[in-house]
């Protein structure tokens, strides 16, 4: 009958709780409303204030490497903090020998669509604009350049997935003759004077197959239309991408490619004070005269991306990560190779991805790495592995487009992979040949009385027993079947050899292994 007053107790105890805590509840609400308000106001006070961070700077970014996926994630995202900056000009400082086609159309379209004008800047002295670069000079609100730097060469290796060089006008020419009525035109003088003709002329000539006049003619479309936005030499540009001609820095300016020379930084924010561009929101005058520079450094991201995507480093990862998976398959457990070696596969397998890779070389190192692996299981005296050693090799010279500037592998780290895989797998199977070559000399004792499954029928006295989970060669000087028990004598002093009689002869043919009774 005692027990209603403890459960009493604890309803009243609960009770209390729960009154304070209602009691607690308004005033809890009232600090979390205060708190949030807070928050919200200092939110729109940052955002408000961040746009006057960028008034009247000119935000500055440096390029001065190929074109990749890391310079074109740090262009785009440059600009996009100009324009939630509130900055009133973006200088791109570019310094490059080309690159993707593909970033460079993303660089170029953040450049066009931009809220705030993009000038280009080919600096410091004896710098290049050239390929991609060129496409970026069209693309800017403003173009410069300082002396004694080039532009051009414009040419699409690898635009649009493929592309050759251009076929000179002789060429061009003797393919339309031969391609013709060439038997009609024999003896003709005009057919003959016009390869001399052909030579004089400057008209450009699209190249030789389908796909390289598809990317070349695309190209010119492109920069042609970026030369009619902004008012520049479209003809030249046309003729840089057919071509693959180039021009000084003054040349430049003459043929009006270009609007201004400047040979630093304030000078160039001098020159272009009062020039009018044209935006996607109509005509916009600069005023640059008085801007403050202020640079934007890459950051870790961007450095990161940068290290990440080289190829020569994409390379070692992918040979890394292989090789540490591979590891980990013939020592399951082991643990250390396999995280390493799929981090690495990871990481490599991002860069591959943005980068311009030959799949006929990425399947030519599949396919080594899947030999080298089958040598350890399918014995075939090195064949296997000495071909898949090679194919690894060809696979990681053809693995990324050379064409593409910047963006190729070094050939000594290529050769030092190859050289250290060949390096390792012969001495595997070295040790591989002496462990077969000579019997342990415990193993030799250790089997002999044991009793083994004949597995064919003995010929010549040589055949193969079960023992163990193993399968042995045997000799024995008696006739012996398939499926019968023998006895092992001993083993061949020569090599893997044992020596048996049958079971039944020895008067154990019900012991499983006397040796080790």
């Amino acid at each position: 009958m005692r027990w209603p007053m403890p459960t009493l107790s604890l309803h009243r105890r609960r009770m209390r709780l729960t009154d304070a805590m209602n009691a607690l509840a308004p005033s809890s609400i009232r600090w979390a409303t205060a708190v949030a308000t807070l928050m919200l106001l200092l939110g729109f006070a940052l955002s408000f204030a961040q746009p006057a961070g960028g008034a009247g700077r000119a935000y500055v970014l440096t390029v001065a490497d190929a074109i990749g996926a890391a310079t074109g994630d740090y262009i785009v995202r440059g600009i996009e903090q100009a324009e939630a900056d509130g900055a009133e000009l973006v200088v791109l400082r570019l310094d490059t020998p080309g690159g993707l086609v593909s970033t460079t159309r993303d660089i170029v379209g953040a450049m066009l669509n931009a809220r705030v004008p993009v000038v280009v800047w080919v600096t410091p002295a004896g710098a290049r604009a050239a390929s991609a670069g060129t496409y970026m000079l069209y693309g800017a609100h403003v173009a410069a350049m300082s002396p004694s730097t080039t532009l051009g060469a414009a040419t699409p290796v690898q635009l649009g997935g493929g592309g050759s060089a251009p076929a000179s006008p002789a060429e061009r020419l003797r393919d339309l003759v031969d391609d013709g009525s060439s038997d009609d035109g024999a003896g003709d003088p005009e057919a003959e004077a016009a390869p001399a003709q052909a030579e004089d002329q400057n008209t450009p000539a699209p190249s030789g197959d389908a796909a390289g006049r598809k990317a070349i003619n695309d190209a010119v479309a492109w920069i042609r239309s970026l030369a009619e936005r902004h008012g520049r030499n479209a003809d030249w540009a046309e003729q840089a991408v057919r071509e693959a001609v180039s021009l000084t820095a003054r040349e430049a300016l003459e043929q009006n490619v270009i609007d201004v020379i400047a040979a630093d930084l304030a000078q160039l924010l001098a020159a272009i004070d009062g020039r009018e561009v044209r935006m996607n929101d109509g005509l916009r005058v600069l005023a640059t005269a008085e801007l403050e520079p202020f640079e934007i450094e890459p950051d870790w991201r961007t450095r990161l991306l940068s290290i990440v995507t080289n190829p020569t480093l994409a390379y070692i990862l992918l040979m890394v990560g292989i090789y540490g998976l591979i590891l980990e398959g013939y020592n399951p457990g082991a643990l250390v190779p396999g995280v390493i070696g799929g981090i690495c596969l990871l990481v490599a397998l991002y860069a591959l991805q943005v980068l311009p890779v030959n799949y006929a070389g990425l399947a030519l190192i599949a396919l080594g790495l899947a030999l080298i692996a089958v040598e350890l299981f399918v014995p075939s005296f090195g064949i296997l592995g000495i071909g898949g050693i090679v194919a690894v090799v060809f696979g990681s010279v053809l693995l990324f487009d050379t064409g593409v500037p910047g963006l190729g592998v070094n050939r000594g780290v290529i050769g030092g992979m190859g050289l250290i895989a060949a390096l390792t797998f012969g001495i595997v199977m070295r040790v591989a040949m002496r462990s077969l070559g000579k019997p342990r000399p415990a193993v030799a004792h250790e089997l002999d009385g044991d009793l083994a499954e004949a597995l064919v029928d003995f010929r010549d006295g040589r055949g193969r027993v079960h023992l163990h989970g193993e399968d042995w060669r045997a000799h024995c000087e008696r006739p012996v079947r398939a499926g019968e028990r023998v006895r092992v004598l001993r083993m061949h002093p020569e090599g893997f050899v044992l020596e048996v009689e049958p079971a039944s002869e020895s008067g154990a043919e019900s012991e499983l292994n006397p040796s080790t009774s």
